[in-house]
């Protein structure tokens, strides 16, 4: 029998592939099976399912590291997430390992993420019972809460994984899971130095030199040092790995970061504001579940995670307008 377009994917993907690549014909499958697409592999077909959801496209409208900044060049949590899979993509291509797979990861890891970014996080979590965490509101997003024609996202073993293990603390099950790991932090840290000079909050010359010797003095450069770092370490490992001398210098700017940007009260003026409005709106919800959307009424963990589901879902922007909704009185008018 003649094979399917797929299937030749699959046999070149063994000739071209590195012998440490996650295969698309091995891969560990879904939680409910389903027959394969004749087209596409199963890992271009998670990928294909990620860039056409709700949650995705909502990434748009949801706070990176400024919050609803006046200024069209600031970095979202989409034009984030699309810099770390291009950064992945590159590794992996370089590496001869899955980029489809490495693409997916990179494209679904922060789909559980709240307005405001980590002020939203960090609201959440002081509120619901159990905690709550981006990595793992993820993975709510595919397995649970993002249907269509009321059927989940069912990504294979090998996206989801990659998804939930995207922290530094994380342990990805593929090579192409560990590259975006690593590939968000060069990401967000290098991103975030342009965002913040944009916004006068650092300049370039206050990078301590001690890193920029290493790393670079712009952007381009860094993430020139730090991919080719990762390659040339990497090549021919069953591993990703960096040199002592670039990590550190990476994890030194990171702090640097925190210590400059993530913390400066000028950059984060108006977090404790979002923070305590998303606290406002899940008690209200809380005390008035029955206006909470049917289809995010169903959690089986109960109320608090359905909230906390509702909540999360949200852009900055329908965050602000719903809570204006809510708790903002309106002036009384005559019909």
């Amino acid at each position: 029998m003649e094979k399917t377009i797929r299937e030749l994917q699959e046999v070149r993907e063994h000739l071209i592939l590195s012998p440490f690549a996650a295969f698309s014909d091995e891969s560990k499958g879904r939680s409910i099976e389903e027959p394969q697409c004749d087209i596409r592999t199963c890992f271009q077909r998670d990928r294909d399912r990620i860039i056409h959801s709700k949650a995705f496209r909502r990434l748009n409208g949801k706070t990176q590291v400024f919050l609803t900044p006046m200024g069209d060049h600031y970095r979202t949590r989409m034009t984030h997430t699309l810099e770390v899979a291009q950064i992945a993509r590159t590794i992996a291509k370089a590496l001869r390992l899955n980029d489809d797979l490495t693409e997916a990861i990179a494209l679904g890891h922060d789909l559980g993420h709240t307005p405001f970014g980590h002020a939203g996080e960090r609201a959440l979590n002081s509120v619901c019972p159990g905690g709550f965490e981006h990595h793992l509101q993820s993975i709510r997003v595919v397995e649970f809460i993002e249907k269509k024609n009321g059927k989940t996202m069912n990504l294979s073993w090998e996206v989801k994984d990659g998804i939930v293990n995207h922290q530094t603390e994380g342990k990805p099950g593929t090579l192409e899971g560990k590259i975006v790991r690593l590939s968000d932090k060069i990401a967000y840290v290098n991103h975030d130095i342009d965002d913040a000079t944009r916004g006068h909050i650092i300049e370039e010359s206050d990078i301590p030199k001690e890193y920029t010797d290493i790393l670079g003095n712009s952007l381009s450069q860094r993430l020139n040092t730090l991919i080719h770092d990762i390659v040339s370490n990497s090549e021919n490992k069953n591993d990703i790995i960096m040199s002592d001398e670039v990590y550190k210098a990476m994890q030194d700017l990171r702090k640097f970061m925190f210590e400059n940007v993530y913390t400066n009260p000028v950059a984060k003026s108006q977090e404790k504001k979002a923070e305590k409005m998303l606290v406002d709106m899940y008690e209200y919800y809380l005390e008035h579940f029955d206006l909470l959307p049917e289809e995010h009424r169903n959690a089986p963990e109960g109320k608090e995670r359905a909230v906390a589901d509702y909540i999360a879902c949200m852009t900055d922007r329908y965050a602000v307008s719903k809570y204006n909704e809510l708790m903002v009185p309106s002036g009384w008018q005559v019909y």
